[in-house]
């Protein structure tokens, strides 16, 4: 079946085909290793793992890359403010040395890995770091230098964007609209839209032809891209607010020295806002994972609630919503673990009656409606249990919300539980219904759901 994805550069809705029959390669935007990663930051990566497991699920070998950037990010993403990094070396004390700026990098490098391990998000093939590329990075600038397309200033070099006439073209840009200054510092740059590829820097610089500094941010995802996957590569991700600069700054520069179209397909995942708001620190609303752990919301149940919306929309997180998200989850996998555990002797069904559609998951990984089917299943009782859990395993394998390793608390029936379940179970065998939900209401008020199964009443943790 033919995976359709959503191409940021066209806009438009197309066909996925490999540039190499039976491979991908795809390049994920990765983490700015100066801080711990938000969950809206987490979000980039959910996403590139479902389009990563929905590719495998078809048949494909995908050689995916995810770097590590702990050098070279400006905290404005464009050429002004103090980079990231030596910024988190003044926040945690430490000296202004490339070595102490390494042990931050790795330190929070490695928390991002246990995100990713928490979320059950796939390690990609590599996870280069953009302080072991120098070399590369001083190549590709050369070659930019040696044709024309960049320029050396006072204080570094720039890529000339108007040696590249589709420049503003992927992000859609009004370049003619743009006034000096109002996307980043102006200085010497030639043009609004010009980037810088080196920034000189004679204390933490490496030294490099055109003097001791920095690789800009966006030359160093050309770089490893280079390196690790070679030129065009078939998918490169990141999120929405990475096109109208970091995106379109590589593709300049990449196309530019190697003469050759970038990225066959480019997609992006939507921003996340908190209680309608922008995140940002300065509103004390950039939650972390451990955050949302320590709340009692578990890593999963907040990869089941990003999926419960489409990667291109833009969610909007509230621990009411999460907690909901939580409930949800927890209530599917006891669902899955009764059916697991079930008599299917009085369900008859073959596997030829029951079949179910997936091509859901081939049209731009339209998550919401996998996690609808994975309910609809599960409500089919006419069903063989055996034949609903095949199918609900198949398309978890691509959610990856590891429904199947529930294992549920020991529920203790207090003396009130046990007269209540009671009451039940006699207002259902004289058919009053009504008497029935309402004592089911209020079992639920203790925390438990309670269901009609063959052998009787089941009762399941909220």
């Amino acid at each position: 079946m033919t995976v359709r994805l959503f191409d940021t550069s066209t806009r438009t809705l197309r066909d996925f085909v490999p540039l190499e029959p039976g491979k991908v390669l795809m390049y994920n935007c990765g983490p700015t290793v100066y801080n711990y990663a938000h969950i809206g930051n987490l979000r980039a990566y959910v996403f590139a793992d479902i389009l990563r497991r929905t590719l495998e699920a078809d048949g494909l070998q995908v050689k995916q890359v995810i770097n590590i950037t702990d050098i070279g990010h400006l905290v404005g993403d464009g050429d002004e403010g103090e980079d990231k990094m030596t910024a988190a070396l003044k926040r945690e004390g430490r000296p202004l040395t490339k070595e102490a700026m390494r042990e931050v990098g790795d330190f929070y490098t490695d928390a991002f890995v246990r995100d990713l391990d928490a979320l059950n998000i796939k390690r990609p093939a590599l996870m280069p770091k953009a302080s072991d590329h120098i070399a590369e990075d001083i190549v590709l600038i050369t070659t930019l230098l040696e044709s024309g397309a960049a320029y050396t200033t006072h204080d570094g070099i720039y890529f000339d964007t108007t040696t590249f006439p589709t420049y503003p073209d992927f992000a859609k840009l009004d370049i003619e609209g743009m006034q000096a200054g109002a996307r980043v510092a102006m200085g010497e740059k030639r043009s609004a839209t010009d980037f810088a590829l080196w920034k000189l820097n004679d204390v933490l610089g490496y030294d490099a032809p055109f003097g001791k500094g920095f690789p800009g941010w966006h030359i160093e995802c050309s770089a490893m891209i280079q390196k690790h996957l070679g030129h065009p590569i078939d998918i490169h991700t990141g999120g929405v607010d990475h096109i109208p600069v970091h995106h379109t700054n590589e593709i300049a520069q990449s196309e530019s020295a190697y003469g050759a179209p970038f990225v066959k397909t480019w997609m992006h995942s939507a921003h996340m806002t908190v209680d309608g708001e922008k995140m940002s620190k300065s509103l004390g609303n950039t939650y972390t994972l451990q955050d949302l752990t320590l709340q009692g919301i578990a890593p999963l149940a907040f990869r089941y609630w990003l999926l419960t919306a489409s990667y291109r929309t833009q969610v909007n997180f509230t621990w009411e919503a999460l907690g909901g998200a939580q409930t949800s989850y927890n209530r599917v996998r006891a669902r899955i673990y009764h059916l697991k555990h079930a008599d299917e002797s009085n369900t008859p069904s073959s596997l030829l009656q029951f079949n179910v559609e997936k091509k859901y998951l081939h049209d731009d990984i339209d998550t919401p409606s996998a996690i609808s089917t994975i309910n609809s299943i599960l409500s089919m009782e006419s069903v063989q249990p055996s034949l609903r859990l095949e199918q609900i395993k198949e398309i978890d394998e691509v959610l990856g919300l590891q429904l199947f390793d529930y294992v549920p608390e020991e529920i203790i029936i207090t003396p009130e539980l046990a007269l209540l379940l009671e009451a039940r179970k006699n207002a259902r065998s004289m058919k009053n219904y009504p008497e029935s939900d309402r004592i089911r209401d209020e079992i639920k008020k203790l925390g438990y759901e309670v269901k009609d199964a063959v052998d009787g009443q089941q009762l399941e943790n909220i």
